[in-house]
Parts: C-alpha cells; sequence; structure tokens
C-alpha cells in the first residue's frame, strides 16, 4: 500500500511537470563550461547522483563544497536543488554564482522563491497544489524522489538525444570500488 502511494504521488508530480525541461536543461549543461550542483541535506544527496550521472555523460561536473571542487568562473553553471527555494546556504551560493557571473538554475518545488528569484532558469517539479495533497511522506521526501526521477529522465534524455553507449559511460565510472 505504501509503496502504491509513492509511486502515484512521484507520478502526479512529474505528470503536472512542463514536458520540455529535460531538454531545457540539457541545453543549460551542453552550454555551460563546467558544471556545479549543490543542494543541502537530501537534496545534496540527490545533486551527488546527478553529478554522477553527468560524469558517465561526459560532463565536466563538480559538487559544491567538495575539497577538490575549483573555483567558480563566468561561463559555468550552478545548478541548486531546494525543494523551498529558501535554504540559506543555497541562497548564499546562487549569490555569489550571480556574483561571478556564472548561470544559476534552480530544481524546486516552489517557482517562487528567493532562489527563483536569484535564477536565470527556474525547473518546477509539480505543483505546490500537490505538494498539499501528499499524506504519509514527510519532510521533503515527495520533492526529493520526484527531482530524483526528474534527473534520471533528463539523463535518459542525454544519452537518448547525444547516442551515448552504455559501454562508454561504463569507462567513466569509478573503478577503485
Amino acid at each position: 500500500m505504501h509503496q502504491q502511494r509513492i509511486i502515484d504521488t512521484i507520478t502526479r508530480l512529474l505528470a503536472a511537470t512542463d514536458p520540455g525541461y529535460d531538454a531545457q536543461l540539457t541545453r543549460l549543461l551542453d552550454q555551460a563550461g563546467r558544471i556545479f550542483v549543490a543542494g543541502a541535506g537530501r537534496s545534496g544527496l540527490i545533486a551527488r547522483f546527478f553529478a554522477m550521472r553527468l560524469m558517465h555523460g561526459g560532463y565536466t561536473v563538480f559538487v559544491v563544497g567538495e575539497i577538490v571542487t575549483p573555483s567558480l568562473r563566468p561561463g559555468d553553471l550552478l545548478l541548486v536543488i531546494s525543494g523551498s527555494g529558501e535554504t540559506e546556504t543555497m541562497v548564499a551560493f546562487a549569490r555569489r554564482a550571480k556574483e561571478l557571473r556564472a548561470q544559476v538554475a534552480l530544481l524546486t518545488a516552489r517557482d517562487r522563491s528567493t532562489l527563483a528569484e536569484l535564477a536565470d532558469q527556474v525547473f518546477r517539479i509539480g505543483t505546490p497544489e500537490l505538494y498539499g495533497k501528499v499524506v504519509g511522506l514527510p519532510l521533503g521526501t515527495t520533492f526529493e524522489l520526484a527531482a530524483l526521477f526528474f534527473l534520471e529522465a533528463t539523463i535518459a534524455h542525454i544519452i537518448h538525444e547525444k547516442g551515448i553507449p552504455e559501454e562508454a559511460m561504463r569507462t567513466r565510472h569509478a573503478n577503485l570500488e
């Protein structure tokens, strides 16, 4: 019962998400000099997951906050994942990115927020009304799962659009496991 509730909820959210977002996000990724992803808490875990898949796809990508992450430069893209759009550390990162003349994209549940005002592109997953009707998925779980599905679908779009064979992705996969 709970598994079906989660599947149904995520399905409704993704059905209410702009179907052109995967192509729009792909264009941003392709135009970026380098890609930086950021998120706090569980959204940060989703950001790391997406960064790994982007690396598998051949993109130059970094996770904000890692010790080996280089400085942001003009022409780079900062992709922030924040359900609320108000996470203080993410707001600070976005402000700094704008100062450095980098592009800022936001993946969120709310298209009206401090981060949305700072972002060059906002990707809203679902609609606010749908989040208000969720029962049994606490503390942002709904957004995080929908964001994970959306970003994985975007990777599938990239792989299909660019014709990236799984063998090529496998050559980039970690081999010190």
